[in-house]
């Protein structure tokens, strides 16, 4: 049969049956880590994987997006595998990325302690230097099911009691069996760049860095973002749905009508007490004026505004809107990106002297013409608002995703902002070793949208993506702390219910393309929710910002 070998740009002969791990020792391949998975004509593979056709064939490392994950993965089974084997009885409980790494809820009866975690770093790095193979199984899920409850795993077999799947794939690292979502490197040999830091009840597992793999990640504080994803958790363990079992159980018994009810009021209650604490800070009387909200890409940041709006007239504040978005510079003084292509995400792309003069204009109690920036004419200026001015109970309420850098406004004081950052960090988890990242999360709702509204494939989309975090992680990821307050905007019941919209989006994804790897991982995402109707959905949802349906303007 022929493989071709993307690495190489070249096709090689090999028999039927060979697995990608023999192939890739029979090649020079080159990379800058250790293979860990492969991609098949589009899908990602296990190495130990047999191939028996024709195919496309891409090794990956940790540098690779995919190849990163399954690093990850791999981290978290040796972390649990030594828990169990320090603490028996211990458990590990994977809840987000964090500080650029993951952060892991530690359940062993014991303080967690740097003595405690200096144990635990010792014993993973002895089940690494073991080199010991990660054995992909596939089996019933009846079979699966039992391991799993013998393995004290609940959470995994409320998951597999909701699939309806007859066949269901697991992992062993000896006589440890674990289900993971996702595919795992050949051994744990491969993945000794790793860290370890006590961190709240638990550990923050530190990852390599992707463009140096040799060396791990830098530890970036990032302690009102901890706290938000914690807040968020302890909601969803009081209600009883951390996990993706018991929010399916839930759905399958007709409780969908009421977990949209609980978590929306939970989503108001928080817009409520931001607006309360704006108001605190207005009655403080140090001249507080604005009002600024950012956050990456699909993170809610529109309907976030609209709704905190309505809270703060409910205090006799009116809010007057400027977007970021409306003081682009024209396209030919677009900034350029290493590339050569328009850089759209740099600060730089704002005409911030044209934004800086109408700022204080507005201020000083001057009347202004904002501007609108015409996106559909190729890139210009135009005055299609309303005039505008602030009053005595007036604040300007600033969006987009350059609000919180101190670049921006540099001469306007702190005490005269209030910081609001926004995004989806995704508060379901698939089980207790599994997450969601909130990249992924925001990918789906960026995907819908922009079929919707802007009449994009998710092949556009999800091509522009990679350029799009870039430019979070250069321009809004830094300045995140700046924030006085953090707003969750991610929904438990959000997958479930645009899982039926984007699903045939992306099946439009043809094979033949890159982009296809991760739609097809995005649909095997999707396969594990239960669906949940979109009529449920209130018009006030922030969740219909992207699906439609909303009863603000956009």
């Amino acid at each position: 049969m022929d493989i071709y070998i993307k690495n190489l740009t070249c096709t090689v002969t090999a028999e039927p049956g060979i697995t990608f791990q023999e192939l890739f020792s029979q090649l020079e391949i080159n990379l800058k880590g250790n293979p860990l998975c492969a991609l098949a004509n589009g899908k990602l593979c296990n190495l130990s994987d047999r191939i028996y056709d024709n195919a496309d064939v891409e090794f990956l490392d940790g540098t690779d997006t995919f190849g990163a994950r399954v690093y990850t993965l791999g981290l978290v089974f040796v972390l649990s595998k030594a828990v169990s084997e320090l603490f028996p009885g211990g458990k590990v409980s994977v809840s987000n990325a964090v500080s650029k790494g993951i952060y892991c809820k530690l359940s062993i009866g014991k303080e967690i302690d740097y003595d405690t975690v200096s144990l635990i770093n010792e014993r993973m790095g002895s089940i690494i230097g073991r080199n010991i193979p990660f054995v992909h199984h596939k089996a019933h899920t009846s079979q699966v099911t039992e391991l799993m409850k013998e393995a004290g795993r609940d959470d995994v077999v409320r998951l597999l009691e909701t699939t309806g799947r007859i066949y269901t794939a697991y992992y062993t690292l000896e006589d440890k069996a674990d289900f993971l979502f996702g595919i795992l490197p050949p051994s744990t040999g491969c993945l000794k760049v790793f860290g370890l830091e006590p961190m709240g009840d638990g550990v923050l597992l530190r990852l390599p860095d992707r463009n140096n793999p040799g060396h791990l990640e830098p530890f970036i504080p990032q302690p009102k973002m901890f706290g938000i994803f914690n807040e968020h958790h302890d909601w969803m363990n009081i209600l009883g749905f951390s996990t993706l079992g018991e929010l399916n159980k839930a759905v399958m018994s007709g409780q969908s009508t009421m977990l949209i009810n609980i978590a929306e009021a939970l989503q108001s209650r928080k817009i409520v007490h931001i607006a309360d604490k704006i108001v605190e800070r207005r009655n403080e009387g140090k001249g507080l004026k604005l009002i600024m909200v950012s956050g990456p890409s699909s993170s809610g940041k529109t309907t976030f505004s609209k709704r905190l709006s309505v809270q703060l007239l409910a205090h006799g504040i009116t809010p007057k809107v400027l977007s970021l978005d409306d003081y682009f510079l024209d396209r030919d003084h677009t900034p350029l990106d290493e590339n050569g292509e328009h850089d759209f995400e740099s600060l730089y792309a704002l005409d911030l002297p044209y934004f800086n003069s109408q700022l204080k204009d507005l201020l000083a109690g001057k009347t202004i013409q904002p501007p609108t920036f015409n996106f559909r004419k190729g890139g210009i200026r135009e005055f299609t608002y309303p005039k505008m001015q602030l009053g005595e109970n007036d604040v300007l309420l600033i969006e987009g995703i350059h609000a919180l850098n101190p670049e921006l406004m540099p001469d306007i004081p702190s005490e005269a902002k209030f910081l609001i950052y926004v995004s989806a960090l995704t508060s379901i988890r698939i089980d207790q070793h599994n997450y969601i990242p909130s990249t992924d999360n925001r990918l789906l709702r960026r995907i819908i949208r922009d079929h919707k509204y802007r009449a994009y494939s998710a092949r556009d989309t999800i091509s522009r993506w990679p350029s799009v975090r870039a430019g979070e992680e250069k321009w809004i990821f830094p300045n995140q702390e700046n924030a006085d307050v953090m707003f969750n905007s991610a929904m438990l019941f959000e997958i479930a219910v645009i899982k039926d919209m984007v699903d045939p989006i992306l099946a439009d994804v043809p094979q033949d393309c890159p982009e296809y790897a991760k739609a097809s991982q995005l649909r095997e995402l999707l396969r594990l929710f239960k669906t949940i109707p979109s009529e449920k959905l209130p018009p006030t949802s922030l969740v219909r910002e992207f699906i439609g349906g909303s009863s603000f303007h956009y």
